[in-house]
């Protein structure tokens, strides 16, 4: 079982940075792929990035590919989304999700194999 707890959201200027933190409980949070997702207002939820278990391998949606960076420390059982070159279309709700992974090289993007969501976190982008 695995408890997430998003911070760091906020309202930020466009072309400005924001770095979103993703608390993690349990024992065994090295074991667990984790992804972040964002759902905007009317529309669905969508991938944002993913990272394996070591921090290794990560995956990013085109959208946000060299904007955006996806970390771990799994001593510290959190994992982080540092956001640079924000546009509005970045608005949303952003949220952490987890998934015990079966092998070392393990992400996804497809959010129903996902089993452990946090409550998510606001991110405003102003123009």
């Amino acid at each position: 079982q695995v408890q997430l707890v998003e911070s760091g959201g906020g309202l930020v200027q466009a072309g400005g940075s924001l770095r979103l933190s993703c608390a993690a409980s349990g024992r065994t949070f090295s074991s667990y792929t984790m992804g972040w997702f964002r759902q905007a207002p009317g529309k669905e939820r969508e991938f944002v990035a993913a990272i394996n278990l070591s921090g290794g391998i990560t995956l990013y949606a085109d959208s946000v590919k060299g904007r955006f960076t996806i970390s771990r420390d799994n001593a510290k059982k959190t994992v982080s989304l540092q956001m640079s070159s924000l546009k509005p279309e970045d608005t949303a709700a952003y949220y952490c999700a987890a998934v015990q992974a079966d092998s070392y090289y393990y992400t996804t993007r497809r959010s129903n194999e996902y089993n452990y969501w946090g409550q998510g976190t606001q991110v405003t982008v102003s123009s």
